[in-house]
């Protein structure tokens, strides 16, 4: 399974429900806390093409997007393949 990293902050019903979905996919994900203003939101940004909201989710190294991004992969039957790369 690819590393997965998913930037969030704390309270926030996206970042919920992205871990959630990656959770019931049994996907391992490393959380990085990445509130305003801080070096990991900075670094979340950059990586993602500039993409300001959170969660920004990577898999294996690619940006994803968000957690709409992340249920619409789902929805499409192209998440499983992206996780057993």
């Amino acid at each position: 399974m690819p590393e997965i990293e998913i930037y969030t902050i704390p309270f926030c019903p996206y970042c919920e429900r992205a871990k959630a979905l990656l959770t019931r996919k049994g996907a391992s994900y490393q959380e990085i806390d990445a509130p305003g203003g801080s070096a990991a939101r900075k670094t979340a940004i950059q990586r993602s093409g500039g993409r300001t909201t959170v969660p920004q989710i990577f898999i294996g190294g690619q940006a994803i997007g968000g957690s709409d991004e992340l249920a619409a992969l789902e929805r499409a039957g192209k998440l499983d393949a992206l996780l057993a790369a």
